[in-house]
């Protein structure tokens, strides 16, 4: 992917774009962006290259590139079965799916929240959704670089297969009957959030093990689906957390029990000797 122009280069370094090269205009007189540009690249260990304006313009998709042309590597996607390796018997874990999610900014902040709350991958339809651009990049705030993103032909048959992995898949509806502090999203969980205009499509919907909402107190419409898939990323690890602690609890109660059960009999034990 080549990036072009002065202010879209260094926007790809400072957002972690991961870049092979960085080619600038022989003889460009020097300017605190180009400056920027030098730095970042340097930092980065990413090599640059002063070439003629004429093999610039020659490289040039778009025919404005300023001086300045950045080729980024190619974003590697992750096969699913990999993604979900490291929670293959994880009791809680969590799989955020975005159904043709669009913009690449909702697409960063997704794989954000993503990364802040712990999940395994997010997982994109491979048409009608958001490529991984440096607006992605900027808006993950790197997590990209960390969170697994699963590329699927197929959503329906994705589905399918986080549910053979023993996932159950919770629709985000803005309709659905439970809001999120009364459905069961707790465990393994695939959590499914729609489109920006539509929202979840009827066949996706269709194929969820049960539809959750989030609740609303004030007039404005629901959030954007960015904000609305962090608030249920949120309630899933509240729950994640609260079950984690409960089961401490428990295991730690048994054990003391336990310890009661063997004190006592040890000492009838001795008395009876």
């Amino acid at each position: 992917m080549l990036l072009e122009g002065k202010h879209a280069v260094a926007e790809a370094l400072r957002a972690g774009v991961p870049l092979t090269s960085v080619s600038i205009a022989a003889g460009a007189k020097r300017e605190p962006l180009l400056d920027e540009i030098v730095r970042l690249s340097a930092a980065a260990g990413v090599p640059v290259d002063r070439l003629h304006r004429r093999e610039l313009d020659c490289q040039s998709t778009r025919g404005a590139h300023q001086g300045v042309i950045a080729t980024a590597a190619p974003f590697r996607f992750t096969p699913l079965h990999e993604a979900l390796h490291p929670v293959a018997t994880a009791e809680q874990a969590l799989v955020i799916v975005l159904d043709h999610v669009t913009d690449p900014g909702n697409l960063g902040a997704i794989v954000r929240t993503a990364e802040v709350v712990g999940a395994a991958c997010v997982l994109v339809a491979s048409r009608r959704s958001a490529a991984v651009t440096p607006a992605a990049w900027k808006a993950s705030a790197g997590a990209l670089a960390h969170v697994p993103v699963v590329c699927e032909v197929n959503l329906a048959r994705a589905l399918e297969q986080l549910k053979d992995a023993g996932f159950w898949v919770a629709g985000a509806f803005e309709h659905a009957e439970e809001n999120v502090w009364e459905a069961p999203l707790t465990g393994r969980i695939a959590l499914v959030v729609g489109s920006e205009g539509s929202g979840l499509s009827r066949l996706t919907r269709e194929r969820c093990d049960f539809l959750v909402r989030l609740p609303q107190a004030g007039q404005v419409g629901s959030l954007n689906v960015a904000q609305a898939t962090t608030a249920v990323a949120y309630e899933w690890l509240r729950r994640s957390w609260a079950d984690a602690a409960g089961a401490g609890a428990s295991a730690g109660a048994g054990g003391a029990a336990n310890a009661d059960s063997a004190g006592t009999a040890g000492t009838d034990s001795a008395g009876h000797q």
